[in-house]
């Protein structure tokens, strides 16, 4: 059975730190693409990060950039994202996802896989 199973949300203070994890079970992360994307109380899905397969390497949106780190453990099959320097307009809940064919964080690319979701809360 494939599942991504997701830990690691909570309420922060802004300029606090949370790191969220998402394990895999029944694929291996290291074939797919894997991402990030969170979805803020009455707004759309906003892609956070993606990691490719090909080189491992992974990329960022402007609000991430700098303060989140996305990262993977191919023994674990888990993946992890840092976030630093957190704010209010972080709030969101943060799915993990992976996709065969593409980032999934694009919002173009189909995605095979998604985990459940895990709430941020970053108070003033």
């Amino acid at each position: 059975e494939v599942q991504l199973v997701e830990s690691g949300g909570g309420l922060v203070q802004a300029g606090g730190s949370l790191r969220l994890s998402c394990t895999a079970s029944g694929f291996s992360i290291d074939d797919t693409f894997i991402g990030w994307i969170r979805q803020a109380p009455g707004k759309e899905r906003e892609g956070v990060s993606c990691i490719s397969p090909t080189d491992g390497s992974a990329d960022y949106a402007d609000s991430a950039r700098g303060r989140f780190t996305f990262s993977r453990d191919i023994a674990k099959n888990t993946m992890y994202l840092q976030m630093n320097n957190l704010k209010p307009e972080d709030t969101a809940v943060y799915y993990c996802a992976a996709a065969f064919r593409g980032c999934p964080d694009r919002g173009t690319i189909p995605v095979d896989y998604w985990g459940e979701g895990t709430r941020v809360t970053v108070s003033s």
